[in-house]
């Protein structure tokens, strides 16, 4: 997917983004459109699409990778060095006043300073230089090689092909020297003897030229190439002599072999002395030297890639190899402070400094004498070893130190049984007071329970005198029933006709029983089928 700057991105965010891309792989979500409306190709790598951060691309693009217009007045001609164009006899108003030249002036004449120049002299005019302007494009301008002459390098190489063949030459006459030596020093020389037969052939191999002995293991093969196919000559490293991978163990079950990548993954002779084997298989390559270490890089990129870090092995080696090394740096510096942490701590027994005598079984030769009650009579008791923290200091008027009691899982002190740290000691009071609480928590608890087991009884409830059900032991009163039945036809008629009602009214929420029983006689019941002859 083509992205545009890269910019930090939150955990949420990236693994969005990563089943984005997912989905658009598989065709479940529409490709990503650019700047000019073409569909980006969901499986192109990040490597390639990942526009670079000097292009302040804000929205996704494959233009970085196309081929950007270039000028097409650009060429790729280069300054004539050295080139004249104009020989004046005479001195030129405006001219250089030290060589006479037209094209620059005194202060960029490159020429030596005249004790006259040739404003005042008018001889020995200097020619007039070739200036030449290119329109550069962004390479061109930083281009080491704009201009060079490739056939200049000829020269170079004719040196070299000289020294070369001078070095040989030297090396051959050397050779039939010390070999011409060897033959002189011989006094008893036998015609048909087989040293004479050797130094002749030493002789006439060293005669021969040395080309072709150093060509024996020449191959002329058809190489193809960008421009063509042409000749080539290339060697075959490997020597004849040693044997092939495959043949070292016939066995069908033995390690296999890949004809088509020429691997054999495997170690052919597992069974044989380590010292004696020349070739362990194609895995120990890969699980040793720079390979291992490539492969940890590797591992470290995707880590840190899925992570949220902006990291990418083939986009961006140098910083990942950078930020792989930075994270070593600090894992052994983090690994070296814990290490002196706990030694500066605990000490290390590894250490070479012996540890004194005294302190190895906790032995002096001071010599203490005691009489029968354990008192000491000659010398000095041992001291104890103090702590670096503080012993034996009792706060807050405690008469024991913190811990010295334990219960339930806390500590405490023991003078008063108390598990607050910044407590004030109460003595035996406290105990007791204590324990009487404790006691008194344990009754309580106990009734609760009790009260719990035993069944709730509920006291009967009697009916309200206005309720739905009428109590048999009602009695009402006739004449506050009829004042009642009166009050409510009025207040139906008033219900009936609003005109009646009164602007004041006074009302009273007090309902008595005739109250009710009035309302139960007046109530209409919708269900009854005499309803209509009520009124």
């Amino acid at each position: 997917m083509a992205t545009a700057s890269v910019s930090f991105k939150s955990r949420e965010d990236h693994r969005k983004q990563l089943e984005l891309e997912e989905a658009r792989k598989a065709g479940l979500a529409p490709a990503e459109v650019d700047e000019d409306g073409k569909e980006i190709n969901p499986h192109i790598p990040q490597y390639m699409s990942s526009a670079p951060w000097y292009l302040n691309s804000e929205k996704p693009s494959l233009k970085h990778q196309r081929k950007w217009k270039s000028d097409p007045n650009y060429t790729k001609a280069w300054y004539d060095r050295g080139a004249k164009i104009f020989h004046a006899n005479k001195y030129r108003k405006g001219a250089c006043e030290n060589c006479g030249a037209m094209t620059h002036d005194k202060k960029s004449c490159m020429e030596r300073p005249r004790t006259v120049g040739a404003k005042w002299t008018n001889m020995q005019i200097a020619p007039d230089e070739k200036v030449e302007s290119f329109e550069l494009d962004y390479d061109g301008k930083r281009d080491r090689w704009n201009g060079y002459d490739p056939s200049t390098y000829t020269r170079v190489i004719a040196e070299y092909e000289a020294r070369e063949e001078a070095r040989k030459k030297y090396l051959k006459e050397q050779q039939l020297k010390k070999l011409e030596e060897k033959n002189g020093n011989q006094d008893d020389i036998d015609v048909g003897s087989d040293e004479d037969t050797e130094d002749g052939l030493k002789i006439d191999e060293a005669k021969v030229d040395e080309s072709n002995q150093m060509d024996f293991a020449k191959v002329e093969k058809r190489v193809r190439t960008t421009g063509g196919g042409s000749t080539g000559t290339v060697r075959n490293l490997r020597i004849r002599e040693d044997t092939a991978k495959y043949l070292l163990n016939l066995d069908v079950n033995s390690a296999y072999y890949d004809p088509k990548t020429r691997s054999m993954r495997e170690d052919p002779l597992p069974d044989m002395d380590p010292n004696e084997k020349f070739y362990v298989g194609d895995n120990q390559n890969r699980l040793s030297g720079q390979a291992l270490e490539f492969k940890q890089l590797n591992l470290h990129a995707w880590e840190a890639f899925e992570k949220g870090q902006d990291i990418h092995m083939q986009a961006a080696p140098s910083q990942a190899e950078l930020l792989y090394k930075s994270f070593k740096i600090k894992k052994e510096k983090l690994k070296s402070e814990t290490k002196e942490k706990i030694m500066e701590k605990y000490g290390s027994a590894a250490s070479e400094e012996p540890l004194p005598r005294e302190l190895l079984l906790g032995q002096s030769e001071r010599e203490i004498e005691y009489d029968r009650t354990g008192r000491i009579i000659k010398g000095k008791d041992t001291s104890v070893p103090k702590s670096k923290y503080e012993e034996d200091v009792y706060i807050n008027n405690h008469t024991s130190v913190w811990g010295s009691w334990w219960k339930d899982h806390q500590w405490g002190y023991k003078c008063c049984k108390q598990t607050i740290k910044n407590s004030y000691c109460t003595g035996l009071a406290g105990i007791e007071a204590a324990e009487a609480s404790a006691d008194l928590m344990k009754a309580n608890m106990a009734r609760k329970e009790a009260a719990e087991e035993e069944p709730v009884q509920h006291e009967e409830k009697r009916l309200a005198t206005w309720g739905t059900d009428v109590p048999d032991d009602l009695v009402l009163d006739k004449k506050k029933l009829a004042e009642s039945l009166k009050k409510e036809d009025e207040r139906r008629r008033e219900e009936r006709d609003e005109r009646k009602r009164k602007y004041n009214v006074k009302w009273n929420d007090e309902v008595t029983a005739e109250d009710m029983e009035a309302y139960r006689m007046k109530k209409i019941h919708h269900d009854d089928p005499m309803k209509d002859f009520l009124h």
